[in-house]
């Protein structure tokens, strides 16, 4: 019984990991690690992780988390997002995305904001070990106890170096329009 359940398991990744090997984006993933924003206001450091899930072979829905401390005061800082995305293949490794977000700014003392975030972008699979990414968008908080919070724009630009079908390390740099920078590097295994 214990060898037809693990042959079952392996048949199942096998698909899979074809899949990620053959130079293909990859939509299914998780990622996790250290997460840093330096910004104006005073810096933070601490983990975050993401994932997504291709739907249909066009579609993806994905999530992030992060957790930070700041280095004044050291306030926890919670923010997330749960979002849709279109893909679409514009060349052999190139695809145009598009995603669509709800978002949580939950800071520990203060006022917690939820918001939404659009953004649009190309994913290139560079070289068959790397991939890049480069992303503009658009997020707002809505208005809450009498605070308006000013919608920005933003750039986000990063890469995956893959070690094998499945394993690969990421980087990532987030540039908001008031100088705040949110940078994420860590493992990220996808299928």
């Amino acid at each position: 019984m214990k060898n037809t359940v693990i042959a079952l398991g392996l048949a199942a990744i096998v698909p899979f990991a074809a899949s990620a090997a053959d130079g293909r984006l990859s939509y299914n993933y998780v990622e996790g690690g250290y997460v840093a924003t330096d910004s104006k206001g005073g810096d933070a450091d601490g983990f975050g992780i993401k994932g997504s899930l291709a739907v249909h072979p066009n579609y993806h829905v994905f999530a992030d988390y992060t957790g930070q401390e700041t280095d004044l005061g050291k306030v926890d800082v919670d923010q997330w997002r749960i979002g849709a995305g279109y893909n679409r293949g514009i060349s052999q490794n190139t695809d145009v995305v598009a995603r669509a977000a709800y978002q949580k700014f939950d800071p520990q003392y203060g006022y917690d904001f939820n918001g939404v975030s659009a953004e649009v972008g190309l994913r290139s699979q560079l070289h068959p070990v790397v991939e890049g990414y480069a992303f503009a968008g658009y997020e707002d908080y809505s208005k809450k106890h009498g605070i308006n919070p000013d919608g920005e724009f933003y750039g986000r630009v990063g890469a995956v170096a893959n070690i094998n079908a499945n394993w690969g390390v990421t980087g990532e740099v987030k540039l908001a329009k008031a100088g705040a920078r949110e940078w994420f590097v860590g493992p990220r295994f996808s299928w």
